[in-house]
């Protein structure tokens, strides 16, 4: 590969995914390393004042401040953009950074959003608290009804925002349907996509218009790092996001842009090794506790639309128990192998209790709106033998009488 074909869209778009996710984005500088170098710098120079003129300008290409621009970063939104079949993409600091970026570049007071209900607890308080702190109205839908969007549009409708699969209640968004409407209306859909990453699932396949992710979930997928990024047109990213992020600052650091591009290489065999795991340690907890959430299981009443849109199920489901938050604390409490905690993407199995962790941010009335009880765990099933994931689930489940 020579130096720069790794950001020549006419060479990489013919390559597979896999391909694209090891060599996509790369530049290597004249010393012809392998691994992507890390740019650590807050500025840069110019043989000339004339120069930063016009790079300033926008006449010329370069650096200016890496709250803008890093070799390294930029990689990663090149790799990232090209996984997703996107024009461009723009990395930020978090996933939730790149959430709140995703909706305040576009909407001003007097517009309105249509969101899911089912979705991360953050989100649902971007949408719930902050956005009307901002004269922006919102309005929550059940995502799993297209029609529920359709009705809910007014004439200052901009933005549909929604997750599929969603956090924790995994509520399949018919992504043509909902994309469409918003299509057919003008509307920008803004689909997050964390849970499933282009690697199993490219909305803008099905019409929507922007991906937004949390990249510290499976991309880097070993819980090292936060990042999170956009991916849309190049329009939508240089004229709406960035005039956002240049002046707000919610910058990636080139480190955790280098860890998440190591942690890309690996997404492919990742993701389906751990959903292929998932299948199996889902299947047996289906014959041991009331109800499993999973589209990844025939029982999923939404399976066959989510095997229409994803190429696999992922790695995180969801269990109802009967017994409620004391039950599920319970368990928690008696694994051994799995460890408790509330992030997700991890090469290793992590379970936690959303109501009282990753939701407690939302209201209790809203927490029983988006299908989040107390009964409710949410599993990240990891790349360790799921026959030892089987077995420690068993001891713990007998521990509280199931």
């Amino acid at each position: 590969m020579k130096r720069r074909t790794g950001q020549d869209r006419a060479i990489t778009d013919s390559w597979r995914p896999a391909t694209r996710a090891i060599r996509g984005g790369t530049v290597r500088t004249e010393f012809g390393e392998t691994s992507e170098a890390i740019f650590v710098t807050s500025g840069y120079t110019y043989d000339c004042a004339g120069d930063a003129a016009a790079r300033f300008a926008g006449e010329q290409e370069g650096m200016t401040y890496s709250r803008l621009q890093n070799p390294t970063v930029e990689m990663l939104e090149h790799r990232i953009a090209i996984l997703e079949g996107a024009e461009a993409c723009r990395t930020m600091a978090s996933g939730m950074a790149a959430m709140t970026a995703v909706l305040l570049s576009q909407l001003q007071a007097g517009d309105h959003v249509v969101a899911g209900r089912a979705a991360f607890g953050s989100c649902r308080w971007l949408v719930d608290n902050l956005l009307p702190k901002f004269g922006i109205a919102t309005t929550v839908v059940d995502a799993r009804d297209p029609q529920a969007f359709e009705d809910a549009v007014r004439p200052e409708t901009k933005v549909f925002f929604f997750e599929t699969p969603a956090n924790p209640t995994m509520d399949v968004v018919d992504l043509k349907a909902v994309c469409s409407i918003a299509r057919e209306r003008g509307i920008t859909s803004v689909v997050d996509n964390a849970f499933a990453t282009p690697a199993l699932q490219r909305p803008l396949e099905f019409g929507a218009d922007v991906t937004a992710y949390s990249a510290t979930k499976m991309m880097d997928g070993q819980g090292r790092v936060l990042a999170g990024a956009v991916c849309g047109t190049k329009d939508f990213i240089e004229n709406t996001l960035l005039p956002f992020t240049r002046n707000t600052g919610p910058t990636l650091s080139p480190f955790n842009a280098w860890v998440v591009l190591k942690g890309l290489e690996t997404l492919d065999l990742r993701i389906r090794r751990q959903s292929e795991n998932a299948v199996k340690v889902a299947t047996f907890l289906e014959g041991r506790v009331p109800t499993v959430l999973y589209p990844g299981l025939p029982s999923h009443p939404q399976h066959d639309l989510a095997m229409s849109q994803m190429e696999a199920a992922g790695p995180i489901f969801a269990v109802l128990l009967d017994g409620g938050r004391q039950q599920a604390h319970g368990l928690l409490d008696a694994l051994e192998l799995i460890d408790i905690s509330n992030n997700i993407g991890d090469s290793r199995s992590l379970m936690t209790h959303p109501a009282s962790t990753t939701h407690n941010s939302v209201t209790p009335e809203k927490r029983e709106e988006m299908g989040v009880t107390e009964g409710m765990l949410r599993l990240n099933v990891g790349l360790e033998d799921p026959q030892d994931l089987i077995e420690d689930l068993d001891r713990a489940l007998r521990k509280v009488g199931l």
